[in-house]
């Protein structure tokens, strides 16, 4: 696979753990999923393990042709099954293109989505893909399918969704494996289907924590190189230090640092620069709405240096297992600095006591205004509200909460102006 990713320029001992134990699973060709907090990086790192050249040489079997085919659920339109498997399709055929598989192959296979586009049919679409994962098997390649952010369709997945991805794997005769991301377990997302297939006897689990220093350094170093900037070494630490290896963090925080930076700012104020940025808060929230209560309980009490016995550990070991908790010696803390500081914050805010818009909130009210009865897709509201990061990716969750509060807000303003939901497709700003 050619590679034009940033990421596939890193050190190949980027998570080299992580990359090992990835590595393991795929060359036994068993099903596993990467479980991690939301935007804790998991997408960046397998960005980096997909398009760096040298990983399977490294991490599996360099005697063996494997073909990686990313399925990012971001690009999902709709959030439903046929929409999925067309997704799946055109990604094989989007990699074959990149791919050096023979060319009597890629056509093959191209015909194949031809027809299962010209024919909207979900059964024709899903055997397209038994066939052409079938001619990728015979051609002596071992691919693997990356189904990136799984979890946006956890409302609409059946049964019969997890037995068609067996029967993927019972035609190649089990050459073909998976890789899900997620933020919970899969049985956790689908507790009434999951747990009733064969799929869950053959995928495991490996949890994704925030980066350790030494591969936050890597993805700085990168960015740094890129973006030819320059940033004391006082400003790094205290960067470091203030994301906790959380990704997202360190890659808002770098956009902050670089493009809003004022000269003016000391080392020294860093975190709290960081801690009151919008859009780290936004992060920071979505992150504390993906926990259950009984999770933000005791975190909480971890703040206040509350006492927590055995038994809240034990049922609470997602917080763990994800790297939410940090024990050092006989301390145990959250993860980040920055993210400590937001949920101490909770306590402090009354309901309904602003009114005023912030930066992003007045953004994306007079970008709606602007475009006053049309439909605002979500596509242009990132491109008008988050400009800076859009190469990142923003959230549904994100641009829904927005949404939220900027409804919230024109409430308390005895705004005439509402914010109407367009199913599938985005916003649109109408009169009361």
């Amino acid at each position: 696979m050619e590679n034009n990713v940033v990421e596939g320029e890193y050190p190949i001992v980027f998570r080299q753990n992580d990359a090992r134990e990835l590595g393991q699973y795929i060359k036994s060709r068993q099903s596993v999923v990467l479980i991690g907090a939301k935007r804790v990086g998991i997408s960046n790192f397998l960005r980096f393990f997909i398009h760096h050249k040298n990983i399977a040489k490294t991490y599996i079997d360099g005697s063996k042709n494997h073909f990686f085919i990313p399925v990012d659920l971001n690009d999902l339109v709709e959030l439903d099954i046929y929409p999925f498997w067309t997704l799946t399709l055109k990604r094989i055929v989007d990699s074959l293109e990149k791919s050096k598989l023979p060319k009597e192959i890629k056509n093959k296979i191209q015909s194949s989505f031809l027809d299962s586009i010209q024919s909207q049919d979900r059964f024709i679409t899903i055997d397209s893909v038994r066939r052409s994962l079938i001619s990728i098997v015979e051609s002596g390649i071992l691919p693997t399918l990356f189904f990136i952010r799984f979890d946006r369709i956890k409302d609409v997945v059946t049964p019969e969704f997890f037995a068609n991805l067996q029967g993927l794997r019972d035609a190649t005769h089990h050459k073909l494996t998976f890789v899900f991301t997620s933020f919970r377990s899969l049985d956790v997302l689908f507790p009434t289907v999951f747990a009733k297939t064969s799929l869950y006897a053959f995928s495991r689990n490996i949890y994704i924590k925030p980066a350790k220093k030494e591969d936050a350094k890597i993805i700085f170093k990168t960015y740094v190189k890129h973006s030819k900037v320059n940033m004391s070494s006082k400003t790094e630490r205290e960067l470091f230090d203030a994301v906790g290896g959380y990704v997202q963090y360190l890659q808002l925080a770098l956009i902050s640092l670089t493009q809003d930076y004022k000269s003016e700012l000391r080392p020294e104020n860093v975190f709290e620069y960081l801690a009151k940025d919008e859009r780290i808060a936004l992060a920071s929230e979505e992150l504390w709405e993906s926990l259950n209560d009984q999770e933000k309980s005791l975190l909480t009490k971890i703040i206040i240096n509350d006492s927590i016995t055995k038994e809240e550990i034990e049922k609470n070991k997602y917080l763990w297992d994800t790297g939410f908790i940090v024990k050092e010696k006989d301390r145990i803390r959250l993860f980040s600095p920055i993210f400590d500081y937001y949920v101490k914050q909770i306590e402090k805010k009354t309901p309904n006591s602003l009114a005023e818009f912030t930066k992003k909130e007045n953004l994306l009210f007079n970008f709606l205004k602007t475009n006053y009865d049309a439909i605002c897709e979500r596509e242009q509201i990132v491109e008008n509200v988050w400009p800076e990061v859009e190469e990142l990716g923003v959230s549904d969750w994100a641009i829904d909460r927005l949404v939220a509060r900027v409804r919230h807000k024109l409430k308390l303003q005895n705004s005439n102006f509402e914010i109407k939901t367009i199913k599938t497709r985005g916003y649109k700003l109408a009169q009361v």
